[in-house]
Parts: C-alpha cells; sequence; structure tokens
C-alpha cells in the first residue's frame, strides 16, 4: 500500500500538546472574564447556509468563503462570528433577554492568502451586547473596562485602548461637504498606522477624489491629539455645526467620563480621531486595542458600536456593541515575540501514579482519591523500567512522580517525588492530595504572557 505524506494545509494550524495547553489557557482566561461581565457562553454552527452567510456579504466575502454544495444545500463554513450571532439572535428573539450578553471562541475559516501571522482557519474571540430597539451608551463605556480587565489578567499592563466615534466622522466629513465620500475616506484613514500620512494624504486625493484643501483640513482634524480632555476640548471647537457631530461628540465625551467608575486608568485609554474601523456598518463608537511595546503587531482587540445587527434576517431593531479578539493570530504573535510564559506549567497531569508492584489495584485506588481532591492524575500502566516511567514524567513536565511499592502499600501510605527539586517524602494519599494540589498552584501561578 503507497503512504500518503501527512501535512498540514497552507493556512491551518496544529499545535503540540505544549503549545495547546498555553492556547487553551488563554481561552480560558477569557471565558473566565468574560463571564465576570455576566456574558452567556454561545456555540453557533460552523457550517451555515450560503444564502445566510452571505446576505450582507458579496465583494471579498464572497471571494474568500469556502463554499461547497451536499445533495441540493448550498452549504458554506462561517467566515466571522457576527453573521451567526445576527442570525442566532433574529431565529431567537422572542426568547432571549435583551439586552442580550454573549461571548462565543470559535473557529472561522477564510480563504484568503496564508502568509506569515495570517490563516485560513484560526479562532476570533467575541463578546456583544444586543439591545432590542435601544441599547444605553453605558454599554459602549463598558466595553473598555472588559477590554482592561482581559488584558491585565492575562499579564499585560503596556496596552491601550484607542477609541473614536464614527458620528464624530460622518458629521465632520458632512460640515466639509464630503458626506458621499465619508465611506471611502473612513477606510483611507484607517490606514493610517500602516502606511502614514503622506501616502493616506495621497490617496485621497487622487482615489477619493479630494481637492488639497480638503485633504489638509482632513490631516489636520484627524492629527489632533493631547490628553483625553485636550482632545475632547479642541473637538468642542466644532460643536453647533451639524447634529450627527455633534451627537457622537456627547457620546464620545459618556464613554470617556465613565472610565473611572469602571476602573480603567486613563493611562490606558485614548481618545484617538483616526480610528475609523473599515467596516461599514459600525455605526458609533469604534475601538482598537495595540500592544504599546510591539505596534508592529497592530490592532488585537477591535470592534464598536452598530445600529441594526440583523437588518437581514428581521425588521425588529437590533443594536449592538461588540469587540472581537483574533486569538490565533495574538497567540502566534505572541510566541513569535517570545511574550509567552514559558514558567507556566503545561503538562497534561499534576502527577503521574507509579506501581511499583504486580498488583496495579493499590495504585489504581491512590489516583482514584487523588483525582477525588481535584488533583489531574495520570496512572503510569506500560510495564516498563523505572527509568523509563520517570523519563515519561520528565518529557511531559508533569511535576510530581507518586510511587506506590510494597512498603508504602503496608503502611498505607504512598511517597512523593516532586520532580523540579527532587525531593521525595511519604505521606498518606490524603497529605500527598494537600502537598500535590498546593504544589501545583504555585507552579500555575504567573501571567500567561510576558511583558518585555
Amino acid at each position: 500500500m503507497e503512504r500518503i505524506k501527512p501535512r498540514t494545509l497552507s493556512g491551518f494550524m496544529e499545535l503540540l500538546p505544549g503549545p495547546q495547553m498555553q492556547l487553551e489557557r488563554m481561552m480560558e482566561i477569557l471565558r473566565r472574564t468574560y463571564s465576570l461581565y455576566g456574558f452567556t457562553p454561545l456555540d453557533t454552527p460552523a457550517i451555515e447556509s450560503a444564502e445566510v452567510l452571505l446576505a450582507k456579504g458579496g465583494g471579498e466575502t464572497e471571494k474568500q468563503i469556502y463554499r461547497f454544495n451536499k445533495g441540493d444545500a448550498d452549504l458554506a463554513l462561517r467566515f466571522d462570528l457576527t453573521v451567526p450571532l445576527a442570525k442566532y439572535v433574529a431565529l431567537h428573539a422572542n426568547e432571549l433577554s435583551f439586552p442580550f450578553r454573549r461571548y462565543q471562541i470559535g473557529k472561522v475559516y477564510r480563504g484568503e492568502r496564508a502568509q506569515r501571522g495570517r490563516f485560513r482557519e484560526f479562532y476570533q474571540a467575541d463578546i456583544d451586547i444586543i439591545g432590542d430597539g435601544k441599547l444605553d451608551i453605558l454599554n459602549e463605556a463598558e466595553i473598555p473596562s472588559i477590554i482592561y480587565k482581559t488584558f491585565r489578567t492575562l499579564g499585560l499592563s503596556r496596552f491601550q485602548i484607542r477609541v473614536n466615534n464614527r458620528k464624530i466622522l460622518n458629521g465632520f466629513y458632512a460640515m466639509e461637504g464630503l458626506a458621499d465620500k465619508s465611506g471611502d475616506i473612513m477606510r483611507t484613514v484607517d490606514k493610517l498606522d500602516k502606511i502614514g500620512p503622506e501616502k493616506v494624504g495621497a490617496i485621497l486625493v487622487e482615489d477619493c477624489g479630494l481637492t488639497e484643501t480638503q485633504r489638509d483640513e482632513i490631516l489636520r482634524f484627524i492629527s489632533i491629539t493631547g490628553s483625553n480632555g485636550e482632545v475632547l476640548a479642541a473637538l468642542e471647537g466644532y460643536a453647533g455645526r451639524n447634529e450627527t457631530f455633534d451627537q457622537g461628540l456627547g457620546e464620545l465625551k459618556a464613554v470617556a467620563g465613565y472610565l473611572a467608575q469602571f476602573g480603567v486608568p486613563e493611562e490606558n485609554f485614548a481618545v484617538d480621531l483616526t480610528i475609523a474601523r473599515g467596516l461599514d456598518y459600525y455605526t458609533g463608537t469604534v475601538y482598537e486595542t495595540t500592544l504599546l511595546d510591539h505596534p508592529e503587531i497592530g490592532s488585537v482587540c477591535s470592534g464598536g458600536r452598530y445600529d441594526n445587527l440583523a437588518a437581514y434576517y428581521t425588521d425588529r431593531q437590533l443594536p449592538g456593541v461588540g469587540i472581537s479578539i483574533g486569538l490565533t493570530r495574538l497567540f502566534y504573535v505572541l510566541g513569535e515575540q517570545g511574550l509567552l510564559n514559558p514558567a507556566l506549567p503545561t503538562a497534561p497531569a499534576d502527577a503521574l501514579v507509579l506501581p511499583m508492584t504486580a498488583d496495579p489495584g493499590p495504585a489504581i485506588a491512590v489516583a482514584t482519591r487523588l483525582r477525588g481532591a481535584g488533583i489531574r492524575t495520570q496512572v503510569y500502566m506500560e510495564q516498563k523500567k523505572f527509568k523509563q516511567k520517570m523519563s515519561y514524567a520528565d518529557k511531559l513536565g508533569i511535576p510530581y512522580a507518586v510511587l506506590l511499592g510494597e512498603d508504602e502499600i503496608a503502611a498505607g501510605k504512598c511517597s512523593v517525588k516532586d520532580l523540579t527539586t527532587g525531593v521525595q517524602v511519604t505521606v498518606t494519599p490524603e497529605e500527598a492530595a494537600a502537598l500535590i494540589g498546593a504544589g501545583a498552584a504555585e507552579k500555575a501561578r504567573g501571567a500567561v504572557i510576558l511583558e518585555k
């Protein structure tokens, strides 16, 4: 029989057990943090009707989507978690309580060109708050606190949540007589960090059809900087000329004003008029989060307010606000930068129980008692030499070996060896559980991400 060469498709990521444990730890932190704010977990199908997924698609979305037929069904893999959420809320609106707060961590699929740090299959971690008819600005003000708590829990402090409001931008462009070109302008300005003001200015003139005067006024406006108070004060100078602008300014002031109550230090938050988000469905507050010491990574968490999540599926007005973390890309880049904490345990078990007699019964009984105490425990079943058994524990990084020879069994005890220090003690199974539990907890302390 001809052997098939095993391979992983380009743009798809498979991890060895150690890195997989690191990724799982990050996902667990996200789940715990989102749950602290009252978000419920949601899991939608990876496969949907192509008609559902492409309702607001076309263009690049239709080019990138994985689409196939099964019988008469026209199906596709989800390309984000927002469109399936829209379908879900439209379908179950009469059964849900609003505002509906959900988090979802799941894989999405995009058939774009695979490149370094860009994948065709990747995890997204999203939260959204959906209202029925209305959604108070307080929800938009709370989002920075969730971002702050999430990244602090992951171990980061040197990050900045950059916030703007699309109504401010739409209002400003309307003042300048550019309302019909505002979408193209915002998509261009959104590239400022990547290509710089000179190239942005050139695109505004050459591709968007602006005059040099209009270009200069836009670049002057988005270059307003300073403390949050100083930026907001500068924006007051434009107030009273456009209703949409004034509404956006009021919302932005409200979001900034609630920072302290929500526990977000001002050094981690910045009003930034260059933030527009490229997607057209954002209508209010928009967010981007960057790591201050690693600007090359780009935004690690972004999102914003939208007026009607499910317009393609229902007449019911369902406004919302949400953010998304591209988890696979973030994990990949952090690993490449050496920012994942190598000291945290990645072993599948806290203890490896080694039967030292022909009868494995006593070892199984001790393992059962350890598991009952919440200790992740594996019993080594193979008939190998002691050195090989210990080598197995060492390769997996299991911190404790529990030995059961004739003397231990006769005394109703077991020997626990700390494989990091080499210290070995003989104790009762209850004492072993307490010892291993405390030691494992101590070894697991520390942040997932290390700042350098």
